[in-house]
């Protein structure tokens, strides 16, 4: 199978120089092919200063640009030709496979919603992040996506980012977990107790309540949150990286001693350096839609769109989507009897329907 991947170049904080210059290292190092869409004239002036006339990538017009700043319904009521909604109707009509951008979260949520629809019996797409283990890499989802979210969307998130793992990463059984503030049966909120309930009649390899120090220990492959939890811990995860490496280049530079040390030490702070660095991972999938959307940070340099351009191909071909398909249709019967006895419960309690 031929996979195609539309790239957003024009959404991101760094311009169209970095999408470009990742887009092109993609189609030439990893033979992958590749549309840029955005404005034309920008994009051809960035392909002549690095790759002259014979750039190995197609380009596509789009005059419009979603900013950071863009509120999702002004985006589908103003922006239909953005680089954003014109790369997803590329692979609405069968023109790309797969789409990767660097853009406004909410928008490329907005546009999936209303170009290429959900999946059948998925309520809420939801932002997966493969993130570092000292066992390897675990799934961690929502991320973002969603901000207030309901059992029912959790459980589902359960179930996608146990597909994901297993269609994606190669896990045979993957291990699911919900992230918590303890390991104890009835610890967490509301909104926690009632998941992991709906967790326990699914048909995956639940293992209950985590906390947030065992995000990284390798314990398990997925790690399911609201969008609101995800985002904060994704944020916080980037700045602890951020400062310990400065912790460690600060503690470095104090001493003739502790520089030599680390010029002997260097090829194992390069291999520490890569782990933790986000561009290697390239972008979030978007589970969920009827289509393959990787999202990068807006600040992703060339190596992550490389990347991501990488994981859109990977996606699109293994069939993923059908797999998630399968899995919600399988445990569906299950999530809405655990939704109706839980909104039973609330009534009777006085509560509202959560």
């Amino acid at each position: 199978m031929v996979v195609r991947v539309a790239v957003d170049a024009m959404g991101g904080d760094l311009g169209p120089a970095a999408a470009v210059e990742g887009a092109v290292q993609a189609a030439r190092e990893l033979a992958i092919p590749v549309v840029i869409v955005g404005d034309e004239p920008q994009i051809r002036a960035c392909l002549e200063k690095t790759e002259g006339p014979k750039a190995p990538v197609d380009v596509c017009h789009a005059p419009t640009v979603v900013e950071m700043t863009d509120a999702p319904g002004k985006v589908l009521r103003q922006k239909r030709d953005s680089s954003m909604a014109v790369a997803m109707g590329l692979m609405k009509r069968g023109e790309a496979s797969a789409l990767v951008s660097p853009g406004n979260t909410g928008a490329v949520m907005a546009f999936g919603l209303n170009i290429l629809k959900r999946l059948p019996g998925v309520e809420r797409p939801a932002i997966a992040a493969v993130v570092p283990t000292v066992k390897g890499e675990a799934v961690m989802l929502d991320m973002g996506a969603n901000v207030d979210c309901k059992p029912s969307y959790l459980a589902q998130f359960a179930l996608m980012g146990e597909a994901y793992a297993r269609m994606v990463q190669g896990k045979t059984r993957p291990k699911v977990a919900l992230l918590s503030n303890g390991s104890e049966v009835g610890k967490g909120n509301q909104l926690t107790r009632d998941a992991a309930r709906l967790l326990r009649g699914i048909d995956i390899d639940f293992a209950g309540p985590i906390e947030g120090r065992d995000l990284f220990r390798g314990a398990v492959d997925v790690v399911v949150q609201d969008g609101f939890v995800g985002n904060v811990v994704l944020k916080t995860f980037e700045g602890a990286v951020d400062a310990i490496r400065t912790f460690l280049r600060m503690e470095i530079e104090r001493s003739v001693v502790s520089k030599a040390a680390a010029v002997a030490l260097k090829p194992a702070f390069d291999r520490f350096k890569k782990r933790l660095d986000y561009s290697e991972y390239g972008g979030a999938p978007l589970l969920g839609l009827k289509g393959v959307c990787i999202v990068c940070h807006g600040a992703s340099p060339p190596k992550a769109f490389k990347n991501a351009i990488r994981v859109a191909s990977r996606f699109a071909s293994t069939g993923l989507n059908d797999a998630l398909t399968t899995q919600i249709r399988k445990n569906a019967h299950v999530v809405a009897e655990g939704r109706r006895t839980l909104a039973a419960e609330r009534r009777a309690n006085g509560k509202p329907e959560a």
